[in-house]
C-alpha cells in the first residue's frame, strides 16, 4: 500500500520541506557559503530550484522580470535578462548561475521566444564570463530532439531536430547549442544543459490548470490515438534535484562539461493514463474513446495552415496544434543513463507519489459537483 512508502510520511508537509534534512545534512555543511543566482527563480521550476539550494545551504540570488514570492533568505533582483546592466548586479561575486527563464511553450510568440531563449541567453553567457562566474547550468528541454515521431528511450546522442514543430523548440535548440559551445576550460567557465520532459507538480500554472479548464469546458471526452503511447512526465522536485547534481559535478576536467543530460522520473507512462489520473484525482471524468491519431494530426496541420493564410485578415489561434497532437499521440520517453552514470541522478520522488502530491496541491480546482 502507498501508506507504507517512505514518501507518504511527507505527503502532508509543505512542498519546500519534502526533502530529507537527514539525507543531505553533510552536503549542506560542505556547501555553506557558496553563492549562486537563479535566473527565472520566480517561475515554476525556478522557485523549486531556489528552495532546494536553500535546503543545501547555498546563498541564493534570484533574478526575474517580477518578484512573485517572499523569502528573507533570498536576495531578489528585478530586470530584463537581455540587458547586461540589469544582470550584472545579480551575478556579481557568484560561482554558479542557473538559467531556467523561458516563456511557456503555449505562448506561441516567435519574437518573444527568440528574444528570451536565444538573445537573452547569449547575453547571460557574456555577462557570466565578465563577472567571473564559473558554472552555468541551463534548463533546456528534451523537445530539442523531437520532430513529432516516436522516440523510445532516446539518448542525448540523438541529433537536434532539423524541423522543430514550434517556436519554443526552435529557440531551445539555438539556446542549448550556445550554452554548450560556451564551455571553456581556458576561461574557467563550465556549462551543462539539463533536458527535462513533461515537468509537473504543485504551483504550476500550465499543465493542470489548462487540463482542468479543458475538462470544465466539456472538451476532454476523447483521447488522441489508442492510449498506449508511453511518455515521460517528470516531477518538478526531481528536475530541481538534477540541476543541483549537475552543478556539483561541473568542474575542470569533468566529463559533465559541455554536455546535455536527460532528467525524467525514469518511469514512462501512457500519456492518457497520466492525464486520467490527474483528472480523476480532481473528480473529473477522463476520456474513454479514442480518435485516430493521423486524422487529428492532419486536421490540426490544416487548421494551422488556414490560420497562417488568414493572418493578414484576422488573427486566429487554434486550440490544438500539430505539436500538441503529436505530444498526445506519439511515444516520447528518454534514457537517464548518462545522468545516472555521470552525476549520480536518481529521482527523489516516484511517479505514483508525485501524482498524489500534485493532485493534493490542486485541491482548490477539484470538481465539487
Amino acid at each position: 500500500m502507498i501508506e507504507n512508502r517512505p514518501m507518504m510520511s511527507r505527503l502532508t508537509l509543505p512542498m519546500s520541506l519534502i526533502f530529507s534534512h537527514t539525507t543531505f545534512k553533510m552536503a549542506t555543511r560542505s556547501r555553506k557559503g557558496k553563492k549562486c543566482t537563479v535566473i527565472g527563480g520566480c517561475g515554476f521550476l525556478g522557485r523549486y530550484i531556489v528552495e532546494r539550494l536553500l535546503e543545501e545551504g547555498y546563498t541564493v540570488n534570484v533574478f526575474d522580470m517580477a518578484k512573485t514570492f517572499e523569502d528573507d533568505r533570498v536576495k531578489f533582483f528585478v530586470g530584463d535578462l537581455c540587458q547586461e546592466k540589469d544582470l550584472a548586479p545579480a551575478i556579481s561575486d557568484v560561482q554558479t548561475v542557473f538559467h531556467c527563464a523561458s516563456p511557456p511553450p503555449s505562448s506561441d510568440d516567435k519574437d518573444l521566444f527568440y528574444r528570451v531563449n536565444f538573445v537573452g541567453t547569449k547575453n547571460i553567457i557574456n555577462a557570466c564570463k565578465k563577472a567571473g562566474v564559473q558554472k552555468l547550468v541551463l534548463t533546456s528541454s528534451a523537445s530539442v530532439v523531437y520532430e513529432g515521431t516516436d522516440i523510445k528511450n532516446g539518448t542525448e546522442d540523438l541529433p537536434y531536430a532539423k524541423k522543430p514543430m514550434d517556436y519554443y523548440t526552435e529557440t531551445k535548440v539555438l539556446q542549448e547549442k550556445e550554452v554548450l559551445a560556451a564551455n571553456s576550460p581556458e576561461e574557467n567557465f563550465f556549462t551543462v544543459a539539463i533536458r527535462p520532459h513533461g515537468i509537473f507538480g504543485p504551483r504550476d500554472r500550465q499543465m493542470v490548470p489548462i487540463l482542468v479548464n479543458t475538462a470544465r469546458a466539456g472538451k476532454m471526452k476523447f483521447m488522441i490515438g489508442n492510449g498506449e503511447n508511453l511518455v515521460d512526465f517528470t516531477y518538478v522536485v526531481n528536475v530541481a534535484h538534477g540541476h543541483l547534481l549537475a552543478a556539483e559535478h561541473l568542474h575542470k576536467d569533468s566529463p559533465v562539461c559541455g554536455k546535455a543530460f536527460h532528467i525524467t522520473n525514469d518511469e514512462p507512462i501512457p500519456f492518457w493514463t497520466f492525464m486520467s489520473r490527474i483528472l480523476e484525482g480532481l473528480n473529473y471524468a477522463s476520456p474513454k474513446m479514442g480518435l485516430p491519431y493521423l486524422l487529428i494530426y492532419y486536421l490540426a496541420a490544416f487548421l494551422q495552415l488556414l490560420c497562417i493564410l488568414l493572418k493578414p485578415i484576422k488573427e486566429l489561434k487554434p486550440t490544438f496544434t500539430p505539436m500538441r497532437v503529436a505530444l498526445a499521440g506519439t511515444y516520447h520517453y528518454y534514457s537517464c543513463q548518462r545522468a545516472k552514470q555521470l552525476i549520480g541522478y536518481k529521482p527523489l520522488v516516484p511517479l505514483d507519489d508525485a501524482i498524489k502530491l500534485t493532485v493534493k496541491g490542486y485541491a482548490h480546482l477539484e470538481n465539487k459537483n
